[in-house]
């Protein structure tokens, strides 16, 4: 995507020096664009736990590069295979809802399994976590060129009028190194002159679509406007929404959906008001050995604080500013689960799929001969 002009994806190598991997910092999004450095494990752990960058594809690309910066760092005053474990689940704890990272950090640690000396298994997990970088971006753009005639479909039927969606959080390329996932088939029908406008959901407590979807789609030239998280119901109501695309940290084998908290409710107006509910995701976000959403995909509970304060621009920087009561007690879970019964489509990387196991095992059958169910 472009940013004033230039090219950027939301993560890559620094030029002229391997050991380290640069990212856009998303927490100072919109109000400044900063570059942020990793050169470490701690780097990566830090970043992605603290939300300096978010995003299933992304976060898991980061932590494919974490084991590789681990091997940079590695100085052989511990065995190597229990150095490599130790960062592993380091970076998979960093944000448990997200498969990605799962994904990500096994396919790092089998492929330097296939090696013996450090600097082998350095140089293999450079080119591995490259190769998962490129793959991201490409299911993303796949993803795109499959939801697209979703949004053609209803722009046909409306004679050409703005197709409304409605979106929740951010599945942008922010999210996603490229394209995004929810946004990819937004942005390619805009490209292709389809007249779209999109609700983005404000997306507390963290703001990631008043922060980060809203200033995409502004880069992009894509109309939009903001909305609080309660307003969808409302807007479906009154016929202002014709289809709901949004992203997914974990989707279980049999469809069922964790999204970032408030999709599930999101899901609920748009089956009341017979309005089309799409999830958009590579394959790298299903979860191919769990079935039961509700009970099995676990929930990241984070710091009450994200609820307590919010952060925002007073006089040129950026600040937190206390909302509620210092001593007032509160709850901040990260995600909920859509089960798969409200959700009309998951469009992947291979096409669109029906929220049931053998759709979608229809799509990816060597996927599963690989899951232990």
């Amino acid at each position: 995507m472009n940013i004033a002009g230039k090219e950027y994806n939301t993560i890559w190598v620094k030029e002229n020096d391997n050991s380290i991997i640069q990212v856009i910092d998303q927490s100072f999004l919109p109000f400044e664009f900063r570059i942020k450095e990793l050169s470490s494990v701690e780097d990566v752990y830090t970043t992605i736990k603290d939300m300096h960058i978010r995003g299933a594809p992304l976060i898991g690309v980061a932590a494919a590069f974490g084991i590789y910066l681990a091997l940079v760092k590695y100085d052989q005053n511990t065995p190597l295979n229990e150095y490599l474990l130790s960062a592993a689940e380091k970076l998979k704890s960093s944000r448990p809802t997200a498969i990605n990272i799962k994904h990500a950090v096994d396919s790092q640690l089998e492929v330097i399994n296939m090696y013996n000396t450090a600097d082998e298994k350095r140089n293999a997990a450079f080119k591995n976590a490259l190769k998962i970088s490129e793959t991201e971006k490409e299911n993303c753009r796949l993803i795109g060129e499959f939801g697209l005639p979703v949004i053609k479909n209803i722009s046909h039927q409306k004679k050409g009028s703005p197709v409304n969606i409605l979106t929740h959080c951010n599945a942008g390329w922010l999210a996603c190194i490229d394209y995004g996932t929810a946004t990819a088939p937004i942005y390619m029908a805009h490209d292709s002159g389809i007249n779209v406008h999109v609700w983005v959901d404000e997306t507390r407590p963290r703001n990631q679509g008043a922060r980060l979807t809203a200033w995409e789609l502004e880069q992009h030239g894509v109309p939009f406007t903001i909305i609080t998280d309660n307003a969808g119901g409302h807007i479906m109501q009154h016929g202002l929404v014709d289809i709901v695309i949004v992203g997914s940290d974990r989707t279980t084998i049999t469809g069922d959906v964790a999204n970032k908290i408030g999709t599930y409710l999101k899901a609920l107006a748009a089956n009341d008001n017979n309005i089309p509910f799409y999830v958009a995701l590579p394959s790298s976000s299903i979860d191919w050995n769990i079935e039961d959403g509700i009970n099995e995909i676990p929930i990241e509970l984070r710091d009450s604080d994200e609820i307590k304060y919010i952060q925002g621009l007073i006089n040129g920087k950026i600040k937190n500013v206390m909302i509620t009561g210092d001593n007032f007690p509160a709850r901040n879970f990260g995600f909920d689960v859509t089960p798969a019964k409200f959700v009309n489509g998951l469009i992947t990387e291979r096409g669109i799929c029906k929220a049931n196991k053998s759709s979608i095992i229809s799509l990816f059958p060597e996927k599963f001969k690989n899951s232990d169910k």
